[in-house]
């Protein structure tokens, strides 16, 4: 999807969105810790932040982050919430970051979004930034044989088998070093984690 219906789709929700996961304590336990794991030390740009959740989590483990996301509510909603953290207006497809300077990137759903022939340009675009044995975490949700579309309730969104998803990283120069799976559970989608370094 282009930015500006992302953008457009996300300020229409963005209250309820924040309502329902806007908080630390909305992220599973299972995700924060493969995520700490594997960001640390940092610093770490938080692509995608949305209110900011994430990037608190991590300032508060004692890894210092910065916020970046499309939507200008959610941007004001985690500046107003978390005054002493940084959060830039932005988009994950042209980084304001010069090469090779950027320690590790966390990417949490925000790649979902993206047509699939969109992600390797994107991943580039995190290679160039990041410099050399950067750490990159990424989720998305999960398909079990082929990238398909499917009714994000937001808007239209990408799953990927795990496999194909390590591949695409592999081109884009990543090596994975770590994946966490969580199952189908209720009305929670299946999704993954993937952790790798920049090769």
């Amino acid at each position: 999807m282009p930015d500006h219906i992302v953008q457009a789709a996300y300020t229409a929700v963005h209250a309820r969105y924040i309502e329902l996961f806007g908080s630390p304590s909305d992220l599973a336990p299972e995700d924060a810790a493969f995520a700490l794991t594997h960001l640390a030390p940092g610093p770490v740009l938080d692509l995608g932040c949305g209110p900011g959740h994430f990037t608190k989590l991590l300032t508060d483990a004692g890894i210092p982050a910065t916020g970046m996301d499309l939507v200008p509510e959610f941007i004001a909603h985690a500046r107003a919430t978390y005054p002493d953290i940084p959060f830039e207006l932005g988009s994950i497809r042209a980084l304001d970051a010069p090469t090779a300077t950027v320690s590790a990137i966390l990417a949490w759903f925000s790649l979902i979004h993206l047509p699939p022939e969109e992600l390797p340009t994107v991943l580039a675009e995190f290679h160039r930034a990041l410099t050399p044995n950067g750490r990159l975490v990424i989720g998305v949700f999960e398909s079990s044989d082929a990238v398909e579309p499917f009714p994000h309730k937001v808007t239209t969104a990408f799953r990927y088998p795990t496999d194909q998803l390590s591949e695409i990283l592999r081109e884009a120069g990543f090596t994975e070093v770590d994946r966490l799976h969580h199952p189908a559970a209720g009305d929670t989608r299946p999704h993954c984690a993937l952790a790798a370094v920049k090769s």
